[in-house]
């Protein structure tokens, strides 16, 4: 199989039309062994780099030139490739190893390793913008993979070439040296295995799971006879796929079935994580995975059972679900000029703003199964009309922004290609400005589906009846159709509300979820109680460090502890906001003697989510402890360092908070090893690797960052 793919690559040379920027290749040298075991092939590939033309005229140059060398092993069976740039060598570096070779426990598998390099000495000062062009040539490279790979194996199926035979000590005269070629820019991916079934050369099965993104060299790949989902199931509630994209669908969710402790998501939800990464399952499954916990953790799969708006909301935001586009999606409009932003951020606060919102998304997937059956047609996306008449500078609030940003970035890491098109009419001068701040935040899939209409412009042609049937065109852009969008204004004065009571509503709005909310203060940590019968048991944790830095201890004592002591902090006339924190162990107590250790200490910063696990190796009682964390003095001076000050000015009043969840399992029902959350100061997790041991051992095992 290995030399399959070499012929096919190597009629990419001279050039090749499917690959626009590939001008031309000249054989700088070219050398064969005697027995002809052994082949070098030495190139000059002509590039024509998509850059700025002003970035072409400063360095130039039209023309970027590569040398690659080709190393054919037929003894060995293994093929090198080795490439770097002729071109600005002095000023960058780019360097790329490849490497094929026959899998040793089967001939027709062929594994592929790559590894590249770019290092930028200097460009004229256009260092970052010569860094972005390369990063963009990777992946235009990567996008027309399998259409180059399917393109050369097809044309050599149709001249009759379905096996190219094995090299041998002694082969025929009339037998030519076969000349291995491949292109310059190939993707950087990790060690991958490829298997070909033998009477074919337009299928290459994946045969062990790597991380190359769809449309690079593996991504010719179709899934196994056993990787298939029905075809009218396909057609009728996922749309057009390939059958790459059906396997990915199908190995990530059964990844999921085998690993994921929770509620699986359905296929379509699966199937928006995969697009989003363009169907790269490492990528595409740690973003879902981090979406999975964020859900639980804020119990967002009950949210539209268990959210009631607040009044406020329905006065005075402007946005409504209104029938739907021509393509069948819910259409949602937001007439955002109408808004009075600062009011509501005033009377409301970010979260119940953020959780309006999610509310908002979770209607929009539900409306979407129902289109779904309603047209008898996929239907995963909906489309958003954003009428920007009445934005001005008000709107460009700081908090008010910053809420907004946090809204974008909120939905756009847990509802990936949800959003099919946006429709922004009548946006104002000011709107530049506003587009500015939020577009960075936007992932540039969703940017491309952006429709942006100036005055009136929506009205002609290519306007909004291109998108929307004239008998729904809501009567305040011109049409008939009566919009129950209600119509917004200034929220009143006496509508707004503390500091103090935004922040008391927000922990209210965390403690409705299965998570406990805890003060920790200096002096008077959080300590939590946990009674084990059966030895062997397995205590799991999940929290987030909501505010200041915690050191997490776990001990284990023989006899109970004291009934809880009240708050030492209550006693001086100070009460703590969530009024809950507890203490256990007694100042009495000696560590060793009373109680002793089970878990190293571990040090978690603000911002951070931890999950991790305890398998008890006896009965008794354990205690789970958050305690305040002091920044070390620096040893050298006495001076502070700016770290220290920093974190005591984000630590008001010594006070730390954390919202926790924990659970105790039968030794049984562990589920193996627990994985590592990890968030940052956003208060959104992001899920890591698990590298911890499973329940099956006794010894103890805790997870950190």
């Amino acid at each position: 199989m290995l030399f399959s793919l070499l012929q096919a690559y190597e009629r990419r040379f001279p050039t090749c039309h499917l690959i626009p920027m590939f001008v031309d290749s000249d054989v700088i040298s070219e050398e064969t062994s005697e027995d002809r075991s052994f082949h070098r092939i030495e190139r000059r590939c002509k590039l024509d780099v998509d850059a700025p033309r002003l970035l072409k005229r400063i360095a130039g140059v039209d023309y970027v030139y590569f040398i690659q060398k080709n190393s054919l092993n037929h003894r060995e069976r293994t093929l090198h490739i080795e490439s770097h740039n002729e071109t600005f060598s002095n000023r960058v570096i780019i360097r790329e190893l490849c490497c094929y070779s026959v899998h040793p426990e089967n001939e027709e598998w062929t594994c592929f390793e790559q590894s590249a390099s770019l290092d930028i000495k200097s460009f004229f000062g256009f260092e970052s913008t010569v860094e972005k062009i390369a990063m963009k040539q990777y992946a235009s490279s990567i996008k027309k993979g399998k259409e180059i790979i399917e393109y050369y194996l097809r044309e050599l199926e149709e001249e009759g070439i379905t096996c190219v035979p094995r090299w041998s000590p002694c082969p025929p005269s009339h037998t030519k040296p076969m000349v291995p070629v491949v292109i310059p820019a190939l993707p950087i991916t990790p060690t991958i295995t490829i298997e070909a079934p033998p009477e074919s050369m337009n299928e290459i099965q994946v045969c062990k799971e790597g991380s190359s993104p769809l449309g690079s060299l593996n991504d010719a790949l179709v899934a196994s006879p056993d990787d298939k989902l029905d075809a009218d199931y396909i057609k009728r509630y996922l749309g057009d796929l390939t059958p790459l994209q059906e396997s990915c669908l199908i190995r990530l969710r059964c990844w999921l079935q085998e690993t994921h402790k929770g509620k699986i998501p359905k296929d379509e939800h699966i199937l928006r994580f995969l697009r989003a990464r363009d169907f790269n399952i490492d990528k595409a499954r740690e973003i879902l995975c981090q979406s999975l916990t964020w859900r639980k953790q804020h119990q967002v799969d009950y949210l539209l059972d268990t959210w009631s708006s607040p009044h406020v909301l329905h006065d005075y935001y402007t946005g409504g679900w209104h029938h739907h586009d021509k393509d069948g999606r819910p259409l949602y409009i937001l007439r955002l000029g109408h808004m009075d932003t600062k009011g509501l951020v005033r009377a409301l606060g970010e979260e119940s703003l953020l959780r309006h919102v999610l509310s908002i998304n979770e209607e929009g997937l539900r409306r979407c199964e129902e289109n779904t059956k309603v047209f008898g047609r996929p239907i995963s996306c909906w489309t958003c009309l954003v009428d920007l008449e009445g934005l001005n500078m008000r709107h460009l609030w700081r908090p008010g922004v910053k809420a907004l940003l946090r809204i974008i970035e909120v939905v756009e890491a847990n509802y990936p290609e949800t959003l099919g098109r946006l429709l922004i009419l009548r946006a104002p001068r000011v709107f530049p400005v506003l587009w500015t701040l939020v577009s960075p935040f936007i992932d540039e899939n969703t940017r491309k589906k952006f429709l942006i209409y100036a005055g009136n412009d929506y009205q002609g042609p290519g306007g909004l009846v291109d998108y929307i049937d004239k008998e729904i065109i809501p009567d305040f852009l011109g049409g008939e159709c009566m919009c129950e969008v209600p119509e917004g204004g200034l929220v009143p004065k006496s509508l707004y509300r503390t500091a103090e009571e935004l922040e008391n509503d927000e922990i209210r709005l965390w403690t409705e979820t299965i998570y406990q909310s805890a003060s920790i203060f200096k002096g008077a940590p959080h300590e939590l109680l946990i009674e084990i019968i059966d030895a062997s048991s397995v205590i799991t944790w999940d929290f987030d460090v909501c505010k200041g830095d915690v050191i997490f201890n776990i001990y284990h004592s023989k006899r109970a502890p004291q009934p809880p002591r009240k708050d030492p902090l209550a006693t001086h006339g100070i009460t703590s906001p969530a009024g809950n924190n507890m203490q256990l162990i007694d100042k009495s107590w000696l560590l060793g003697q009373d109680y002793s250790m089970v878990e190293s200490p571990l040090t978690c910063k603000e911002g951070e989510s931890v999950q991790g696990s305890h398998v008890t190796r006896w009965p008794g009682f354990y205690i789970l402890q958050w305690k305040f964390h002091s920044m070390p003095a620096c040893a050298t001076t006495n001076l502070p360092r700016v770290d220290d000050v920093l974190a005591t000015l984000q630590v008001s009043s010594h006070k730390c908070k954390v919202m926790y969840y924990t659970e105790v399992l039968g030794s049984e029902d562990f589920r193996g090893s627990m994985t590592s959350l990890e968030s940052s100061h956003s208060g959104f997790s992001q899920l890591s690797a698990a590298t911890t041991s499973s329940s099956q051992s006794q010894s103890n095992s805790m997870i950190s960052r």
